[in-house]
């Protein structure tokens, strides 16, 4: 990529990353969305599971919690196996809160505010 290429990259998926930190999920989907027909391979993978996930918390919101439980799954399934490639996030803490999430929807626990996904910006510490 040159570098005029990687600066509106950068731009566009930090963007979409406060996007999705301030539950602005449908927002934060068509964010993302942009940003995933622009790549392949293991990164596509990746901004596809963050995809599901914001998708699954707007359906959380809505109170479908079969379909939260399912996106959800998809996502952190994506995302995963793929916690060391480098996107400027931290997706291991990530994939830690997703599997509570899970966890949770799946047993139908009560959840509070803590249980929302974040994605931590790495570049920052």
């Amino acid at each position: 990529m040159r570098e005029v290429e990687i600066k509106s990259f950068e731009d566009n998926f930090f963007n979409a990353l406060n996007l999705f930190n301030n539950q602005k999920w449908y927002e934060a989907h068509d964010a993302f969305e942009d940003i995933w027909n622009t790549l392949d391979g293991d990164e596509r993978q990746i901004i596809q599971g963050i995809l599901q996930v914001s998708v699954s918390q707007f359906h959380l919101s809505k109170g479908n919690l079969n379909g939260a439980t399912i996106l959800l799954g998809e996502g952190l399934g994506r995302i995963k196996n793929r916690t060391n490639i480098n996107l400027g996030i931290d997706l291991k803490s990530f994939c830690k809160c997703l599997e509570e999430l899970l966890r949770k929807l799946q047993y139908r626990e009560e959840l509070n505010e803590n249980d929302k996904p974040y994605l931590i910006d790495i570049r920052k510490k």
